[in-house]
């Protein structure tokens, strides 16, 4: 067995909105006292990495950029590695448009080869009426993830996933989805905890993402039961997660114990 690294979802698994969850913090010290390499895996593409730079530290985290990736990060590596001089029309809010520009990606307002789809609590109906009009028009159709739902501190807000449907349906157009279950983000994640892949390990809350990702992609996985995923859901679900916990606060006692 090789060095093992954490790919750990944020949304549901270490806070929920703007809750901390009990024995998160301790979870990522014992991690970094550990040399156990993590990623911060974010489906969550309504912000830039800055943004839960702040949020992570306020909460009480020692982290930097470098720890987390959102799926609006993997989307411009992906653009930049497969669609380099492309230019897109992204739908995102005005700090993930400026990240999207700072790595590259080439923003236009007309005539793009690409529309982008991120969480954009920005969205207007002139956005989505001209998105529609240039995937008329030829232009590829990509989306973060595929989330229909975003975690808050009571409930759960609307994500993108039922845009890109309404996308598909009107354009007969299949969405390209970057992020998890994309085995892209876990091979991004491994590459930049220099792990195998075989040696990620996927900490998440949600069957049809995190899990589901690190299941395509034979990885183990640890499911929390502080999101949405529910013990029941396992029943009628083809996922099976190596360690069902009750939070990150249990997953120190996994590897010391030798379970990990």
């Amino acid at each position: 067995m090789g060095k093992i690294g954490f790919a750990i979802d944020m949304d549901g698994t270490i806070y929920k909105g703007n809750d901390l969850i009990p024995g998160a913090v301790d979870f990522i010290n014992f991690l970094k006292t550990s040399n156990i390499p993590f990623l911060f895996l974010t489906n969550n593409s309504s912000n830039p990495r800055q943004h839960y730079v702040v949020k992570l530290r306020r909460m009480g985290f020692d982290i930097g950029e470098n720890d987390i990736l959102t799926s609006a990060v993997a989307t411009s590596q992906y653009i930049m590695n497969n669609r380099k001089g492309k230019k897109t029309f992204p739908l995102a809010t005005p700090d993930v448009t400026v990240e999207l520009s700072s790595m590259g990606v080439d923003i236009t307002d007309s005539d793009p080869d690409m529309v982008l789809l991120t969480f954009d609590r920005t969205i207007t109906f002139d956005k989505i009426n001209r998105a529609y009009h240039f995937i008329m028009e030829g232009a590829e159709l990509i989306a973060t993830h595929p989330d229909d739902l975003c975690p808050t501190e009571e409930a759960y807000d609307v994500d993108i996933g039922p845009f890109i449907r309404l996308f598909e349906s009107l354009t007969g157009k299949k969405a390209l989805v970057i992020g998890k279950p994309n085995e892209l983000m876990l091979k991004m994640a491994a590459s930049k905890m220099n792990v195998d892949e075989d040696e990620v390990i996927m900490v998440g809350d949600r069957l049809y993402t995190d899990m589901r990702m690190a299941h395509d992609a034979g990885t183990r996985s640890i499911m929390v039961l502080t999101g949405e995923a529910r013990v029941e859901d396992l029943e009628d679900s083809d996922i099976r997660p190596t360690h069902v916990v009750r939070s990150v606060g249990d997953i120190p006692s996994l590897i010391i114990s030798g379970k990990i």
